[in-house]
């Protein structure tokens, strides 16, 4: 069955391999992105299945307007990817204000403002499903370096999770899914504020993987929603042994 489906932060990375998945497959895919340029040279290479609507989702204003142009262009929306987001590399005793506002801005208000957006197009509709890209970090103090863009995948974890259980009671039919790589090869960490640091010798986070292998799983949730998925099955090992001591596993960490 074709759907239609909006991806944020389309131009390049996890979103560029999604939409090239989901196209090729023969959804309908917009997708969405500040960079225009890249955004429409993506849609052209993947052919009519895919449409570009150029939007900067830190601003509400945009985001409504992709969601109108989405259903314009496509009749309606059945998914909903929130994957747009930007790190930081500052340990968390010197982020600034500036620079944590944007971090909360970037990796939550944005997705605030998608479920707000198209949550309510969903309840009209009666189905529907809203996925937001979160992060290993957000639950394992694995790199303290992205202090602030963890704290915000933290803030998305929890806004994710209470959308979560109010749609539940109140309709059923739309559902809200958690997706959380660890590394991944693409440009995100050089994009980050101030570069890209140094992966610490001795790391013990899993190889990375690459945007297509984590948009694999993200078509996988959407062909079978879940609350939650790792990315990559050890995550969710390391995870559980986090939480079983956290004392102990950030000792080991420092180690």
């Amino acid at each position: 069955m074709s759907r239609a489906i909006v991806i944020t932060g389309a131009s390049s990375g996890i979103g560029a391999a999604l939409a090239e998945q989901l196209a090729s497959r023969g959804d309908r895919v917009v997708l969405a992105a500040r960079r225009k340029d890249d955004l429409h040279a993506l849609a052209a290479r993947l052919g009519p299945n895919a449409q570009a609507i150029a939007a900067d989702v830190t601003k509400r204003s945009d985001v409504e307007r992709l969601r109108d142009g989405a259903i314009a262009a496509l009749g309606g929306v059945d998914v909903w990817v929130n994957n747009a987001g930007r790190g930081l590399s500052k340990q968390a005793l010197q982020v600034t204000d500036a620079e944590f506002d944007e971090m909360m801005l970037v990796n939550v208000k944005s997705v605030l403002y998608g479920m707000q957006a198209v949550v309510p197009h969903f309840i009209e509709r009666g189905h529907g499903h809203v996925i937001n890209v979160s992060s290993l970090l957000s639950r394992v103090p694995a790199a303290t370096i992205r202090a602030g863009y963890n704290a915000a995948k933290a803030a998305l974890n929890a806004l994710t999770a209470n959308a979560r259980m109010d749609l539940a009671a109140s309709n059923p039919g739309i559902k809200v899914t958690l997706v959380m790589p660890g590394l991944v090869s693409t440009d995100f960490a050089k994009n980050a504020v101030h570069g890209t640091p140094p992966i610490p010798p001795g790391s013990r986070v899993p190889a990375a993987q690459t945007a297509g292998q984590v948009a694999e799983v993200i078509v996988g949730v959407i062909d079978q929603p879940v609350a939650e998925v790792y990315t990559n099955p050890a995550l969710a090992a390391i995870v559980k042994r986090y939480f079983e001591d956290v004392g102990a596993f950030e000792a080991n960490l420092r180690s």
